[in-house]
């Protein structure tokens, strides 16, 4: 049986049908403004990932199904991120049709049972992604607003740089996912896709011998800054319907986990206008140093630092908005990736030993320790604080 909780959010992405009525006495006993409720449609939800089924318009009458809508209001208050994204009860309340749709078709996407979720999933949906989702869309309308009738108006591209491992590709999947969901059309790019073919990573191994930060793919010097410059640029100028481009893509698998780019026939094809670019990475928004604190902290970092003074031009002045991801100490990055490989060598793909993992993450754990600090006091270059959000996470990758 499909309640409020699954149907009076999906009117803004379904195909117009006839409204139900709703109770009079649904918004007292929920204790949500009449608008909160309204609006409620039945029709069938389209999405260009996979079908969804039809959705049929049934309005909760008993009073524990009523009750648990109103007992899930009150779950999505008590998040962390609630006052950090500048929400409160009044705002959550106005858009309570947004978070209940999100969180009903993300539980369609990780195949949740909407209505057994356990704590932890539930926190995840209502308290982690959909909250970064309602920020975003909120910064996309205000991005398109800031345009005149008839302008083209750019994507508004959103950074998220958080420490490998963290959640940030499963997090960005979930937001591009709502986008489109709602009919937006929006691309996913990753600093991964830029980095250098393994013929080059090779030459630049050649170029720097003794120099582990640069030996394999990760630290900045590893990327091919004019490749994301042209790819940025092109898709800033996919404004118009018709118009189409390729998204390069990584294959981290590639020569026993090394990576390698992967042919220009496997990368997805994207078409205008597209509204919104989420760009993630491990490393978006570090700023170049006095070399004596990166020498602190290791003499290797001497050239990544000097290599990091090119990256603002090539990414963060193509950013509109920021994510970033903090954790408290960078040593658990190394659980996480062992975690990310473990499930690639189950998912059947070649994938790094656990000795390997080691290594690989050694190479990158400098940066973090040098770069991470002033990216959490200060935030990258040139952003700002309305489109800021800095969100902290424990060790199970939830925010707090």
């Amino acid at each position: 049986m499909r309640t409020l909780t699954t149907l009076s959010h999906l009117s803004p992405c379904l195909i117009p049908s006839p409204s139900c009525s709703t109770p009079p006495s649904l918004s007292s006993r929920l204790s949500l403004p009449p608008a909160t409720i309204s609006g409620i449609h039945s029709g069938i939800l389209v999405s260009k990932r996979r079908p969804m089924a039809p959705v049929h318009c049934t309005v909760p009458s008993s009073p524990a199904l009523i009750s648990s809508v109103g007992d899930l209001f009150g779950f999505i208050l008590s998040g962390p991120l609630i006052p950090k994204l500048g929400f409160d009860s009044d705002k959550v309340a106005e858009s309570i049709d947004s978070w209940l749709r999100c969180g009903s078709q993300l539980c369609r996407l990780f195949r949740l049972q909407e209505f057994n979720l356990s704590v932890p999933e539930k926190a995840r949906i209502y308290h982690y992604y959909v909250p970064v989702y309602i920020w975003c869309e909120n910064l996309l309308l205000n991005h398109k607003s800031s345009f005149k009738e008839g302008d083209e108006i750019p994507p508004l591209v959103i950074g998220v740089s958080a420490p490998q491992g963290s959640g940030k590709t499963t997090l960005v999947f979930a937001l591009e996912y709502l986008f489109r969901s709602c009919g937006r059309k929006a691309a996913t790019l990753s600093i991964d896709d830029f980095y250098l073919t393994a013929d080059e990573q090779a030459k630049l191994r050649s170029q720097h011998p003794g120099n582990a930060l640069l030996e394999f793919r990760g630290n900045a010097g590893s990327h091919d800054l004019q490749f994301s410059i042209e790819t940025l640029t092109s898709l800033h100028k996919m404004t118009k319907e018709g118009m189409k481009m390729k998204l390069p893509r990584y294959d981290k698998s590639a020569f026993g986990g090394r990576g390698d780019r992967a042919d220009s026939s496997r990368w997805p094809d994207i078409e205008g206008p597209v509204e919104v670019v989420l760009f993630e990475g491990w490393m978006l928004g570090f700023k170049p140093l006095p070399n004596e604190v990166v020498k602190a902290v290791d003499p290797q970092l001497e050239l990544v630092n000097k290599n990091l003074e090119a990256y603002y031009d090539a990414w963060d002045k193509f950013i509109d908005a920021w994510l970033v991801i903090k954790i408290k100490d960078p040593s658990c990055v190394y659980q996480w990736r062992l975690e990310a490989e473990v499930a690639m060598r189950n998912d059947g793909k070649p994938g790094m030993s656990d000795e390997e993992v080691l290594d690989f993450v050694s190479r990158y754990l400098p940066a973090y320790k040098a770069y991470l600090p002033t990216l959490y006091a200060e935030g990258p270059n040139g952003s700002k604080p309305e489109k800021l959000a800095v969100i902290d996470i424990d060790e199970a990758r939830n925010p707090i």
